[in-house]
């Protein structure tokens, strides 16, 4: 399962509009990473794969791949603004390290 906050729904569905594609459904996946072991990668993808797992989270469609899914299973998505400039948040339970910056990982 994948939780989106209220505050990552908003900003999600604020990108999505920009884009003017209804159908585009939010994808996340991760990627091997130089800082850690892995990268989470968000896109607006309009395919979605006999494989993919799809979830509906207020609206926002997530799709995942099942590569990705193992290590981001449970994970929830939040969105903050502060002086530094808003980003997104990712709070996994299956990370047992995080880099710095938040965006890279490595595996229990």
């Amino acid at each position: 399962m994948i939780r989106l906050s209220h505050a990552a729904i908003s900003e999600i569905a604020r990108l999505k509009a920009k884009r003017h594609e209804p159908d585009l459904k939010f994808r996340l996946s991760v990627q091997p990473s130089c800082c850690l072991a892995l990268a989470y990668t968000m896109i607006f993808d309009a395919v979605t794969y006999p494989d993919d797992q799809l979830y509906d989270c207020s609206g926002i469609q997530v799709i995942v791949d099942p590569e990705s899914l193992t290590a981001v299973n449970g994970l929830t998505i939040d969105y903050s603004e502060d002086l530094m400039g808003g980003g997104f948040r990712f709070h996994n339970p299956n990370a047992n390290q995080s880099c710095g910056c938040g965006n890279s990982f490595s595996l229990n």
